[in-house]
């Protein structure tokens, strides 16, 4: 469970380095993204690739970036 959590902390991290908004985000926030967009991904792209904590890590990452893509929008969206 804990290694689960690290791994979409990393995960979240690196979509969060991506879009550029990971500075606006937490920690929570990183790991939840993580945790999320590793679903999503996993979900969408299957698994594939090297995996770490039962999360394969190429289509976790993708899974992130669109999380964090479709939440950051929505916040902008919502801010106005």
């Amino acid at each position: 469970m804990i290694w689960s959590l690290i791994v979409g902390a990393f995960i979240g991290l690196i979509a969060g380095a991506i879009t550029k908004k990971g500075s606006s985000m937490g920690w929570i926030a990183n790991i939840l993204a993580g945790l999320v967009g590793s679903f999503v991904g996993q979900s969408l792209l299957g698994s594939w690739g090297p995996s770490l904590a039962g999360m394969a890590l190429i289509p976790s990452i993708i899974g992130a970036v669109i999380v964090v893509a479709v939440v950051s929008f929505i916040l902008s969206k919502t801010n106005k």
